[in-house]
């Protein structure tokens, strides 16, 4: 299953890449012969599809941000981006549809989930995520008043004519970034925000009565301290939030944080550990459940959809420039980058595509690669990993397949014994150190692939 490392090879040190999918774009190519897609798709279950709609801008740019996104958009621009959103979904649903073998029908896809992420969807008018919801709906045949639909927004965008368009279209999860409740905090963020406009977008929400509402907070600001990150734990909770993801601050080449600090020292590191762990409790003792390192939901609320990036298993169809697709044998997506000049250079691209019916920028997941997924995407889950359900999909147990990786999270205490090895799950410290035991997990050819990309 390729090289293991030795104990020595698993780092302590708990703040090292949050791994939200794998592998990461840094490790994406270009595709030699550039895949049709209707070649890719032929053959793969599309029962359960899960759909996401990648909006590439915002009002600003965060500090810490090193996501896909421009900000502002002159002269017509989220129009163009929306026109050639529709030409990408014309041609990915044209080679999702299969014809039926000996019959004159088609076997459509379906969609199980939908998300619209970026950026920051809500930064499209109220009329434009109309329209962005039409092209789920009408050229994806995605049905978002009967599937989970997650929307991400802003306290800024979040305007009542935004949040009415999303719920009367179906949706079922609003996502806003806060950060911090602390004015001081969120400018150290290079996050312009002031508590008062926050409270009142929260309340618009709550108004519009999308039925869950998550609050991201990030620990590790400059400045911050467990009395000033109680009070962010506590003017989020007072809003009663179906959901609450609490965020390690990262300090990433090309972001305005960057230029400005260097956090690289391990006084930081246990500093977020301290305020890891203060958060966790919190919430533990105001009845949510943690999901996740970074995911706490309360106890009673509904799930929506797959848990904590869960969905990005086999099965993923992303539109838009800064969106990724999976099929079982190959991730794909358009280029990346991080720097603001690059990113526009690619959002110009993008709107002047005339044909989107070919993967042009991804990489190939072979077995050993699938087994690696499956296990990050389940074992950082707070529930585990069922045993059974591993070896049913690749014949060997997660032991036989990674003894060497494995070995050094049980010698650190990260792994828990449920006694009759049908269940490989993370002790809490093991949570804890999520972000050093997942990137232990990647293989050597994903590594060097990602060290050899170059920022841009």
């Amino acid at each position: 299953m390729g090289a293991r490392p030795n104990q020595s090879d698993v780092s302590a040190r708990p703040y090292q890449s949050y791994v939200y999918a794998y592998p990461h774009k840094t490790a994406y190519r270009p595709l030699p012969g550039r895949p049709a897609l209707r070649e890719l798709w032929r053959g793969e279950r599309k029962d359960a599809l899960s759909l996401y709609l990648h909006i590439p801008f915002c009002e600003v740019r965060c500090g810490f941000c090193n996501l896909f996104t421009r900000i502002g958009a002159p002269d017509g621009l989220t129009g163009r981006y929306l026109d050639a959103l529709d030409r990408q979904a014309t041609a990915v649903r044209d080679a999702l549809d299969e014809r039926e073998p000996g019959a004159g029908g088609t076997r459509p896809a379906r969609f199980a989930n939908a998300a619209f992420g970026g950026g920051t969807p809500t930064f499209l008018t109220a009329g434009e995520l109309s329209r962005l919801c039409d092209i789920a709906e009408k050229r994806m045949g995605a049905d978002l008043r009967t599937i989970p639909l997650s929307v991400e927004a802003s306290p800024a965008t979040a305007t009542a004519d935004r949040l009415a368009v999303l719920a009367e279209r179906g949706t079922t999860r609003l996502s806003i970034g806060v950060q911090s409740f602390v004015d001081e905090e969120a400018r150290a963020a290079v996050r312009p925000q002031r508590r008062a406009d926050v409270e009142a977008a929260l309340g618009r929400i709550r108004d519009a009565a999308i039925p869950v509402l998550n609050i991201d907070l990030i620990y590790g600001i400059d400045g911050q301290t467990p009395a000033t990150w109680r009070t962010s734990l506590d003017a989020a909770l007072a809003w009663r939030p179906e959901e609450l993801y609490l965020y390690p601050l990262y300090v990433r080449p090309l972001t305005g944080l960057a230029r400005r600090t260097a956090h690289t020292d391990r006084a930081w590191d246990e500093q977020r550990l301290a305020l890891y762990r203060q958060g966790r409790d919190h919430l533990l003792a105001h009845g949510y459940e943690q999901v996740s390192m970074r995911m706490f939901r309360r106890s009673g609320a509904p799930a929506q959809g797959p848990d904590d990036h869960a969905c990005q298993t086999d099965g993923m169809i992303g539109l838009g420039c800064g969106a990724r697709s999976y099929t079982s044998a190959l991730h794909y997506s358009f280029d990346y980058a991080v720097g603001m000049g690059e990113i526009r250079a690619i959002v110009d691209d993008y709107t002047a595509t005339g044909d989107f019916g070919r993967a042009v920028h991804g990489r190939h997941v072979d077995g050993d690669e699938a087994r690696r997924r499956h296990l990050l995407q389940s074992v950082l889950q707070a529930r585990g990993m069922p045993v059974a359900g591993y070896r049913d999909r690749f014949g060997n147990g997660p032991w036989d397949d990674f003894p060497g990786e494995l070995a050094a999270f049980a010698a650190r205490g990260w792994l828990e014994d449920d006694g009759a090895g049908d269940l490989l799950r993370l002790t809490p410290e093991g949570l804890a150190h999520s972000d050093a035991l997942g990137p232990a997990l990647f293989s050597p050819a994903v590594r060097a692939a990602m060290a050899a990309y170059a920022p841009k």
